[in-house]
């Protein structure tokens, strides 16, 4: 890692954004405990806290027991209420437009469809003008909003603020997404890959007091990772560390996959896979109770559809999920040793079925040893990240640069 010096500017950033993670993740602390814990000396904490009090980024909150016969120390929290950030997250035919408080509640949020390969300068422009009425139509005064946090499927530009390819997303490659979205809205701005959000997001959220490193995995229309060690999410030389959903699987004669490979994972075990798989078999011979679930129509296959007729005993449909959970967990194997992640954490609809949940568990244990049995957990905000993940993006951004606007 190349290490750099800082100028006093960059110090006295560093120490803001230590006081606000610590209060973030900790909650209520008095400036004693935080000198403490960020080996601070007093007067460097007071005159911090006093900043941050000024500006309305923290709040005193009552007065706690002291260990001798001093004064009570004064308990310090974040002021999470008063202020909030925008969001854009865009993927396949849709965006989701978006406002959320630093303490992740959401103000609102609206899914607007956007055709496949949506024209680049258009689409954004539509999004933030969008953003903006529903930011008024909302009465969020404009003083309380800190920025655009955007995510966006598919691979970012070096300078962190392109769209370099999004997979049929947007019509056009290195498209600089920030300088747009800062000249439509009049905001500044961050991106990131949309699952890396999702993880930043789960992290955010979660205020773990002992970040452990996690490989988070989420299944939804495609199959899509991302790695954090401690409280770093990783992207890796060309940012496109974790890209699990695109492992080749299938050496010859696989199905293509919108990447322009062909027998990636994403197309055996994404739920779109399943269901076209489950299509593709579709008969009253084939998969007999899938046939009576769908009442014979195979355009009302979904993959909870398939998951229920694998669990009933169909033949047909166990071979498709079992075959998806089988590779999922093969590929899931491969990131163990290789990663040694602290925690794997599951999100997406899929993991709530017991019957893919159950056999992808059973696949996990086939062929790995105690020592590398890693803990897989469902995420406890499963369904509950794609409409904060975006403005989140934009408050850890904040607090990373010490609550600074600019």
């Amino acid at each position: 890692m190349r290490r750099e010096g800082d100028n006093m500017l960059g110090l006295k950033r560093q120490n803001r954004a230590a006081v606000l993670f610590s209060l973030h993740r900790y909650g209520g602390l008095s400036r004693k405990s935080l000198a403490a814990m960020l080996h601070l000396t007093p007067a460097a904490i007071t005159k911090i806290v006093s900043e941050l009090i000024f500006e309305g980024l923290i709040f005193e909150d009552g007065s706690v027991p002291s260990d001798g016969a001093g004064r009570r120390e004064i308990t310090l929290r974040l002021n999470m209420q008063r202020f909030c950030t925008l969001g854009v997250s865009i993927g396949l035919k849709n965006a989701i437009l978006s406002a959320v408080k630093t303490d992740g509640e959401i103000l609102f949020a609206e899914t607007v469809p956007i055709a496949l390969r949506a024209p680049a300068e258009q689409t954004i422009k539509a999004l933030c003008a969008r953003l903006l009425m529903l930011a008024e139509a909302h009465q969020l005064d404009r003083q309380t909003i800190l920025g655009v946090g955007i995510a966006v499927r598919g691979v970012i530009g070096e300078d962190g603020r392109t769209v370099k390819m999004s997979f049929d997303a947007l019509d056009t490659e290195n498209v600089p997404i920030c300088d747009r979205a800062e000249a439509y809205t009049g905001y500044r701005s961050v991106l990131s890959n949309n699952v890396r959000a999702l993880l930043s997001a789960q992290m955010f959220l979660s205020r773990d007091q002992k970040p452990e490193s996690t490989f988070f995995l989420r299944c939804g229309s495609g199959i899509g990772a991302a790695f954090s060690v401690g409280d770093e999410v990783l992207e890796g030389d060309r940012r496109q560390c974790a890209e699990i959903g695109h492992i080749p699987v299938i050496r010859r004669g696989g199905k293509p996959c919108h990447c322009g490979k062909s027998g990636c994972l994403e197309t055996i075990a994404s739920p779109a896979a399943i269901v076209s798989e489950a299509k593709d078999r579709f008969s009253k011979e084939q998969t007999p109770l899938l046939y009576r679930l769908a009442n014979g129509e195979s355009d009302r296959i979904t993959t909870a559809l398939v998951l229920d007729a694998a669990r009933g005993g169909d033949a047909g449909a166990c071979a498709i999920a079992d075959r998806a959970a089988e590779a999922l967990a093969d590929a899931l194997k491969c990131t163990v040793y290789l990663l040694d992640p602290g925690k794997i954490v599951l999100y997406g609809e899929i993991f709530e079925h017991p019957y893919f949940a159950s056999r992808l568990s059973a696949e996990m244990d086939v062929g790995v040893d105690a020592a590398h049995a890693v803990p897989m957990e469902k995420s406890r905000f499963n369904g509950q990240l794609e409409e904060r993940a975006a403005g989140l993006l934009y408050t850890n951004a904040f607090y990373q640069n010490g609550g600074i606007r600019e």
